[in-house]
């Protein structure tokens, strides 16, 4: 069997575990080792010894460090009440006009998603946050669930973000320039969706009350309240490119900044800081298995040769350069409907990487390729979670709305689906929009 083959037949095997509800960690690292079974015709001694140092190697990986900082960061926000406070911060400042509540919400995802880094957390705490305001303020079942489902996708692209620094690890890229490259998509993915809450509103929403104004006093209260998520963003962004403090400090600073935000608000008492702390130890236990997982699979498969095989066939095909990567996203879109983003990133990176940075694209370095994929995947990763019918944001959001059935939530995520289709062929075809701030 050739090593394409064997890869193939490897993944397949992976996701008829997936099929069965196995966890995606123990699904890849099952998979990789019938793959170095299959490579080595049964020979286990090359298995052994990969097993004996790649765990070490990977948690001891200084770059992966941050990660637990960043969960904790988005414990002390969950359990310190920041969901609201970026709520009524956005509500203070735009709740007034027509469709404001849900343009307050979306911003709120998108400040929430950049503390948290968790696309499916960001749709179950804002859910239970904002969904009883919008219906309490009579908007439509569908705006108001579209919102949420599609407002947990940005905070992805926001840095902080785990899925960009897992990207930068595999891909031996920058984390500073990802996260600086992904700033003004994230913008655009943003605006995109407050765009089409206001044209729904319009139409849906004519004669539906709207909420007083708020005060300047009132707004900058609101906005007093939300600075941790100012202090984060700037901490990290100017603190890491600057050069006056890598990721690790800079995530430290972020939690430590939350963590003081909660204990002021109240959140964090003693039930508080214990739940904080076990849910980052869970949250990192199980992204720590998926990297593992996908670091033995990943491995098993180079060592199969199915990825440089791949990329090999793909050049000496003939394709041209941008039919290879509309192909590559539709893949993910499929893969969002089944999977997280962070598995999905960890399983297919290795795999598509060396095909699309092989291709001539605008005649753009290697370097501005890897970045400018980067952000393009990530974003089509995310897409894929609100992706009907099995979008998985579809349907934590419809558990915390009974009076929304799952598909007036596939409904409602319409609007949002075609600004990301806009928002992506964006991406594609003008590169300077993710590289533009890089040459600065």
């Amino acid at each position: 069997m050739s090593g394409l083959e064997t890869g193939l037949l490897v993944l397949a095997v992976l996701m008829g575990l997936l099929a069965l509800r196995v966890h995606v960690g123990i699904g890849m690292f099952l998979a990789g080792i019938l793959c170095y079974v299959l490579v080595n015709h049964g020979n286990l001694n090359a298995l052994l010894f990969t097993i004996n140092n790649l765990v070490y190697a990977r948690v001891s990986d200084y770059d992966l460090a941050v990660i637990p900082l960043f969960v904790l960061m988005g414990q002390f926000a969950i359990h310190g009440g920041l969901s609201r406070a970026l709520f009524r911060a956005a509500s203070a400042f735009i709740g007034h006009w027509r469709g404001g509540l849900a343009m307050s919400a979306a911003g709120a995802c998108a400040g929430f998603g950049a503390i948290c880094g968790s696309s499916l957390a960001t749709a179950a705490t804002m859910s239970q946050v904002a969904l009883p305001e919008l219906e309490k303020h009579h908007y439509p079942n569908k705006l108001a669930a579209g919102t949420i489902a599609a407002g947990g996708t940005l905070g992805i692209l926001i840095p902080p973000s785990v899925p960009l620094i897992v990207y930068a690890v595999l891909t031996q890229e920058s984390i500073g320039k990802l996260f600086v490259a992904a700033i003004i998509p994230g913008l655009v993915a943003m605006l995109g969706y407050l765009i089409v809450i206001r044209l729904v509103a319009m139409r849906t929403m004519r004669d539906a009350p709207r909420i007083p104004k708020a005060e300047w006093g009132a707004r900058l209260r609101a906005l007093a309240e939300v600075s941790p998520v100012l202090v984060v963003f700037l901490v990290v962004i100017f603190g890491i490119y600057g050069g006056w403090a890598n990721l690790t400090e800079a995530a430290s600073i972020g939690a430590g900044a939350c963590g003081l935000f909660a204990v002021a608000r109240g959140g964090m008492r003693g039930d508080g800081l214990v739940k904080s702390l076990i849910g980052t130890a869970e949250a990192s236990a199980m992204i720590y298995l998926v990297v593992i997982g996908a670091d033995l699979l990943n491995s098993g498969l180079a060592l199969s040769r199915m990825p440089v095989e791949l990329a090999n066939w793909v050049q000496a095909s003939g394709m041209a350069p941008f039919a290879v990567l509309l192909s590559i996203l539709v893949i993910y879109l499929l893969l969002g409907c089944v999977m997280d983003s962070l598995s999905m990133i960890l399983l297919t990176v290795p795999i598509f990487y060396p095909i699309v940075v092989g291709l001539p694209f605008f005649d753009l370095t290697q370097t501005e390729i890897s970045i400018w994929f980067g952000i393009i995947a990530l974003m089509v990763v995310e897409i894929g979670l609100i992706t009907p019918p099995m979008g998985m944001n579809l349907f934590i959001v419809q558990k915390f709305s009974e009076r929304t059935s799952l598909g007036a939530v596939s409904r409602g995520i319409v609007p949002f689906l075609g600004a990301d289709l806009v928002r992506i062929t964006l991406l594609v075809a003008v590169p300077a929009l993710s590289l533009m701030l890089l040459s600065l």
